[in-house]
């Protein structure tokens, strides 16, 4: 079973959805890039995916995120 994303997470992978890059997402969440790498490496290893694209597809079909 997935292990529910954060709040953070969420927000980290809605913005990757929208297709910022990390430096974006660090700046707009107001965060470090390293927090932004570590929170990214979470949701991968939550959804199962091995890149960016798949977390994306996963949390739209899983209905995590909307686009």
């Amino acid at each position: 079973m997935i292990n529910k994303l954060t709040k953070q997470e969420q927000c980290v992978l809605e913005l990757v959805a929208k297709g910022l890059i990390n430096k974006e997402i660090a700046t707009e969440l107001n965060i470090s890039i390293a927090t932004t790498k570590a929170h990214l490496e979470s949701i991968y290893k939550k959804l199962n995916a091995h890149n960016r694209v798949q977390a994306v597809v996963k949390a739209i079909t899983l209905e995590i995120i909307k686009v």
